[in-house]
């Protein structure tokens, strides 16, 4: 069990820092990450929720997002109707308010709880509009996404036994077929 925390920890770090690298994120840009610690473990969604795996999987990631000044964005699971997990000091910001849950491993989710557990000063939220996002195990993460949201291909395509994707947004193209477009927002 250590070797697979330790390798899940490794890829999902591999994984965030790749993302952040080819999302051309900002400091202070959002990363949000919905997580199935099941899904990580081989199991179905919503069946075998581990907060070790979770932890594991939140660490490598929050590491990276750390080191590069990204805020990280933890999505409950639908029975918390995928709610979000951040910091305070970002919901205090972008002027979003608190709704008032504390996420658990089988209500909200075992990577949200992680989440809330190593936050500062953590706070749920009902919605958030992330500059990137990571999709692990099928999560559904789209709904906090600014619009538009583009595919990034990184070399890791699974955390653990989990499906990943990930993506970055862009500004809309607006003006139609005489318009020019700014090439570094692509």
């Amino acid at each position: 069990m250590e070797e697979f925390l330790k390798e899940i920890k490794r890829q999902a770090g591999q994984a965030a820092e790749e993302l952040l690298e080819k999302a051309r994120l900002s400091r202070g840009d959002i990363l949000v990450v919905g997580c199935s610690s099941s899904e990580v473990a081989g199991e179905r969604i919503g069946t075998a929720s581990s907060l070790k795996t979770a932890e594991a999987v939140f660490e490598g990631i929050y590491k990276a997002a750390l080191e590069k000044g990204i805020y990280l964005a933890a999505q409950c699971c639908e029975h918390l109707n995928r709610a979000i997990i951040i910091e305070r000091e970002l919901a205090a910001r972008e002027r979003i308010p608190a709704v008032n849950v504390v996420p658990r491993p089988k209500a909200g989710g075992s990577f949200a709880t992680a989440a809330y557990e190593r936050f500062a000063w953590p706070v749920a939220v009902e919605h958030i509009r992330a500059q990137a996002g990571m999709d692990i195990g099928d999560t559904l993460i789209g709904m906090h996404l600014q619009e538009v949201a583009v595919p990034v291909r990184i070399s890791i395509g699974k955390i653990g036994r989990a499906h990943l994707v990930c993506a970055r947004t862009r500004g809309k193209f607006i003006g139609g077929e005489r318009a020019v477009y700014n090439q570094d927002m692509l």
